[in-house]
Order: structure tokens, then sequence, then C-alpha cells
């Protein structure tokens, strides 16, 4: 008689478990690496989200700068982030190793997500983000965007293979090893930098750039204005005698600093741009 009742309740007690585990609570984050802090904003519930790095609110570099300034800002050291008691902390695998090392030292979680190299690492770690702050979901459909982003990248990609030079201040150029690169070949692009043995990123000498005489320059801002040296690297006027706006694709910086969501956006920049080529 008692295995009977048991056996009737059994099915009741098996949803109140399931229940209460659907009802546990998400885990509170805080973030020290402003591209984890992308991350976090668009996939994390607003109430998870405990600080963020001190470059969340640079409009500059952080893509969701705007939706960043309703968040607590953090110092970039361990002991404010310790005093908020997070779940989880999440930062790059480069962001300040002392930082990182103390937070460990002291029991917290720290999740280190390596910078992302090509489009398939950038989603791969959206999926991460996603499946860390409980909304795989949202990773979903984060990655459907930029599926279709690369599907009309593809489509719209140049029938000549031409040859572009990322060049940003003080001639930083972004290597063959680096996100750039994906997009650039997700478009048909080839990435000029490979023909000075660049790999992830370096600098390029003035005289190295002219004699490369890459097809188009890739810059991250149109502005004429040079504000500093480093400015006025990409604005020197051997340059914009080989590169009038003519011969330059303008991608924001912010679009491209870091693996994530944005990326959409900077593969339809980058299509738009394809469309307005001299050819």
């Amino acid at each position: 008689m008692r295995a009977r009742a048991w056996l009737a309740l059994a099915p009741a007690l098996i949803a109140g478990l399931s229940s209460a585990a659907v009802a546990a609570p998400l885990p509170r984050l805080a973030s020290i690496n402003v591209c984890t802090d992308q991350l976090l904003i668009t996939l994390a519930d607003p109430e998870q989200i405990l600080g963020l790095s001190p470059y969340a609110r640079d409009a500059a570099r952080s893509y969701l700068s705007e939706r960043a300034a309703r968040f607590p800002v953090l110092s970039g050291e361990a002991e404010d982030v310790l005093m908020l008691k997070p779940d989880i902390v999440v930062g790059g695998r480069y962001t300040r190793r002392a930082t990182r090392e103390l937070l460990k030292q002291q029991g917290q979680r720290v999740v280190e997500f390596d910078a992302a190299r090509t489009l398939d690492d950038a989603k791969a770690q959206i999926s991460r983000m996603g499946d860390l702050v409980g909304h795989p979901e949202r990773a979903t459909a984060a990655n459907a965007r930029i599926d279709a982003a690369i599907a009309r990248a593809r489509q719209a990609a140049s029938d000549r293979p031409f040859r572009v030079l990322p060049l940003e201040r003080r001639g930083w150029v972004s290597g063959r090893d680096s996100l750039i690169t994906s997009l650039l070949s997700t478009a048909g692009l080839v990435n000029a930098a490979d023909a000075l043995g660049i790999g992830h990123g370096g600098f390029a000498s003035l005289e190295a750039v002219v004699r490369l005489r890459p097809d188009y320059l890739l810059v991250s801002e149109d502005s004429d204005f040079a504000e500093d040296e480093g400015r006025a690297f990409v604005l020197h006027p051997a340059l914009e005698r080989l590169y009038p706006p003519s011969k330059r694709l303008t991608i924001p910086e912010k679009l491209t600093v870091c693996g994530g969501p944005m990326l959409a956006d900077a593969l339809d920049r980058l299509t738009e741009e394809l469309s307005r080529l001299e050819r």
C-alpha cells in the first residue's frame, strides 16, 4: 500500500524538483575586460551585471557604451571586484594578470576569454557566454544575426581579391592572424599585411606602406583632422595622395576591437563600403 502511495506521489515530487531547478537564481557577474563587457551586456539580464571594466563607457572602443552607462564601472583592480562578491568574474586572457591571479587566490571563480581571431572564434565565445549567464537562446539569436550578415557580405563579395591594408594610429597594422582578416576574407578581400610578415598585429613604417601599395586602406575613422601624432600618421600627405577617401574603407574601431555581436554590424558596414569602391 505504501509502495503504491509512493508511486502516486513520485511524479509530483519530480515536477517539484524540476521547478526548483528552473527557479534557481542566475549567476551574478562582474566583467574586467571591454570585450567581455559587450558579451555580458548583450546576453545577461541587467540584474545579473554587478560591474563592468574601466573602458565600458568609452564610445570609441565600446560598442555598447550607452547601455553600459547604467552599470557601475570598476577600477580594473581586484579589490572592488571582491567587494561586490560576484558568482563569476569574466575577463580577457590578457587582462591584467595580477588582478586575475589575486581574484583566483581569494577563491573567486574567474572565467577567461581569449581574443577572437576569426568569426568562428567570436561565435563560439558568444555561445560560451550565453551558457555562462544562463541564456543560451540569446546567444543563438546573436550568432544567427552574424550568420545573416556573413551571407550578405558573401553575396556582395568583390569579384577581385583586392589587397586591403588595415592601418591605424602610428602605423599599427592588423595582421594575417586577426579578426580583421576574417572579416576581409568573408567579403572576398585579402589582408595585404601578410606581405609585411605581420602575424597578429604590429607597426609598419610609412615607407613600408608606400612600397607595399595595397589597393585600399582600411581605417577606423574618416576624419581629416589630426588631433595628435598617432592620427597624423594615417593622414600623412604621401598616404592621402595615394589613398584619397575613394581608396579608403572605414569601419569604426568599436565594431572590430572585440569578437561579439557587433560583428554583424561590422560586416554590414564592410558590405556598404564595398559598394562604393573605386574600381
